[in-house]
């Protein structure tokens, strides 16, 4: 088991993608705090965990909340001692909407979700993994934080300040036993598209192109995969850097 005895928190981790990287991180031995606003999934999740013998406890989260985050730490301490794995996977989609389409409202609540609880997530584990000169923290990145015409501009802009954060972050603590790194997934099938809300028909015409050379769409169990090797010993020198698992989509541009 790559993850025994290792204590992990997910956000998002009702369905999709942190759904995927919670039933294997707990599969390779890892206690696992099942972080989402979905608590009936997440209970779910839990029960599913549970029934392979397996430890884990839901928690409902509202990433865009200080105190929540706080919360789903405080709780993964309290619960089980500690916190050695961070994922940050919780995010939103925007409506394609160019910078000229973008309300103060919609990207106030993209950057408080996306990115700000991100932030705030991490800010609330460092002290923890300093004092143990241990830990390991994966962000969900995108390639349309790599990228300007996955998304609209602000789902683009909130992923590419994650990326900013993860590189900043695995430098700067790179000589404290914490490593920092992203994925940055491509099409993937994920429910994410349900966030999704009054769709630009402006920017949904000009990503077209984009996304009409898509070589596929993954599971969210590919991307559990990476976050596997991401957080295990595997990738012990792998710190402040960006994994594209996109299927070959953006090789191409």
């Amino acid at each position: 088991m790559k993850l025994k005895d290792k204590v992990a928190v997910v956000t998002g981790a009702a369905s999709g993608m942190g759904k995927a990287i919670a039933e294997l991180y707990a599969k390779e031995g890892a206690k696992i705090i099942v972080a989402d606003l979905n608590l009936d999934g997440a209970n779910s999740v839990v029960e599913g965990i549970t029934s392979n013998g397996a430890s884990a406890k839901a928690v409902q989260v509202n990433v865009a909340k200080k105190e929540d985050i706080d919360n789903m730490i405080d709780t993964a301490v309290n619960e089980y001692g500690t916190i050695d794995i961070l994922v940050n996977n919780a995010g939103i989609m925007d409506g394609f909407e160019p910078v000229g389409e973008i309300s103060d409202d919609r990207w106030d609540q993209i950057f408080d979700i996306n990115t700000k609880s991100v932030m705030r997530a991490m800010r609330k584990a460092i002290p923890i993994f300093l004092e143990k000169e241990q830990g390991v923290i994966i962000n969900t990145a995108s390639t349309g934080g790599l990228n300007g015409a996955h998304a609209g501009a602000t789902y683009g802009a909130s992923k590419h300040a994650v990326i900013g954060l993860t590189k900043n972050t695995g430098f700067m603590y790179a000589q404290k036993g914490i490593r920092c790194n992203a994925i940055a997934p491509g099409a993937v099938e994920t429910n994410i598209s349900s966030s999704m809300t009054n769709i630009s028909k402006f920017g949904a015409e000009r990503t077209k192109v984009v996304q009409g050379v898509i070589p596929g769409v993954g599971q969210p169990e590919d991307i559990a995969d990476v976050a596997l090797f991401l957080a295990s010993d595997d990738s012990r020198f792998v710190n402040g850097t960006v994994v594209t698992a996109d299927g070959g989509w953006t090789a191409a541009f």
